[in-house]
């Protein structure tokens, strides 16, 4: 039996959000305390220092004294001096060392473009760009051969090159939060992408269909843009199973959205729907559906007495007061933060929403008004 879930205002249930939390957090601290206070914590501690032991290879002998535990950190100091416990430490930490050498970080502000370094470490798999004033990806990417990930989000990049199509072995692409206005049509040379994020770059109107070849695509975010409709290409991508494109413009759906059969989450809320087509009950494994049911006229009753176990959440948006400023770089700013906080939040309240076991096949409407 399927299940409606109806908020009506999405500031309140994030302000109860909240003060659950904080209550949540506030009984973790106390049973804290109390278990530092009690044997147990003691028992905790004489525990873990065994296993450390055992571990370590530190025989009874050192950590027992007349058959109580010594916790004292000598014990572990001592490890130390053994010649073969102190070769197993070097090489689980030359081990590390190695899988990092793959791995590229940056971040900070003081970064306006990449170091020249980085286009010499052709070896690296994983980039991670995050919160940097970078403006642009070079050419040299395309060197790149065997990227994984390319993890570039909250810097001030207004386009990729078109060389990212060189990465055949790209498996996730990370671009959320930058000054995107256009993905080039190479991308859909990276046959071997599975996750898509373009979100929070709020002037992305359209997708080239070249994207239509992403066929191991199984997420794509493309969330808080200015998409009028849902891209063909992405119909297209037949092993999509999670498509979030909350925060558009979009006033309806595709009739052949069900050509989707693989998709599990279809996140819509925060644009301009007037009704959900008939064509949503043919998709087998939907399990997830959040719309904004302010403009909503028309829900197929299907929808919520499916029998797939669909859960149908209708947000309802308190109307949000705009201010005008003069300054527009100072408003988008304003967006992208409040879009972040939201994303952050939706996606708890989502995981939240995931998990329950067993939720009520009907809902009672109730109106919650309350003032922050």
């Amino acid at each position: 039996m399927g299940h409606q879930v109806i908020i009506f205002d999405f500031s309140v249930i994030r302000g109860l959000w909240e003060t659950r939390v904080k209550k949540n957090k506030e009984r973790q601290r106390k049973e804290k305390e109390r278990l530092e206070k009690s044997a147990l914590e003691r028992i905790k501690q004489e525990w873990t220092l065994i296993l450390e032991c055992r571990k370590k290879g530190i025989p009874q002998s050192k950590y027992l004294k007349n058959g109580f535990v010594d916790t004292s950190e000598k014990n572990l100091d001592t490890s130390g001096k053994n010649p073969q416990l102190k070769k197993i430490h070097a090489l689980s930490d030359e081990v590390n060392k190695e899988r990092n050498k793959f791995i590229f970080q940056l971040s900070g502000e003081q970064w306006t473009e990449l170091p020249d370094s980085l286009k010499e470490q052709t070896y690296l798999k994983e980039w991670h760009v995050n919160n940097t004033l970078i403006q642009t990806i070079p050419a040299y990417i395309a060197l790149f051969q065997d990227l994984r990930v390319l993890e570039l989000s909250k810097n001030q990049i207004h386009h990729l090159p078109v060389e990212i199509g060189c990465l055949k072995n790209l498996k996730v692409l990370n671009v959320s939060f930058n000054n995107l206005k256009s993905v080039p049509p190479e991308l859909g040379d990276c046959e071997n992408l599975e996750k898509l994020d373009l979100s929070g770059n709020m002037e992305i109107t359209d997708l080239p269909f070249e994207l239509s070849n992403l066929k191991q695509v199984t997420v794509v975010d493309v969330s808080a843009n200015k998409f009028h409709s849902i891209p063909i290409c992405v119909l297209r991508m037949s092993n999509l199973q999670c498509l979030d494109i909350s925060n558009n413009n979009l006033k309806d759906l595709p009739e052949d959205i069900d050509r989707l059969d693989q998709l599990e989450t279809l996140l819509l809320q925060k644009n301009k729907l007037t009704y959900l087509p008939r064509a949503l009950v043919n998709m087998p494994k939907l399990s997830l559906l959040v719309v904004s049911g302010d403009d909503l006229v028309e829900v197929p009753t299907a929808i919520c007495e499916s029998t797939t176990g669909l859960k149908f959440v209708s947000l309802k948006n308190s109307p949000v007061e705009t201010i005008v400023c003069e300054d527009t770089e100072e408003i988008i700013e304003t967006e992208r933060e409040r879009e972040q906080v939201e994303k952050e939040f939706m996606k708890a309240y989502i995981e939240d929403l995931k998990e329950r076991e067993s939720t009520p096949s009907y809902t009672t409407k109730v109106l919650l008004s309350l003032q922050l």
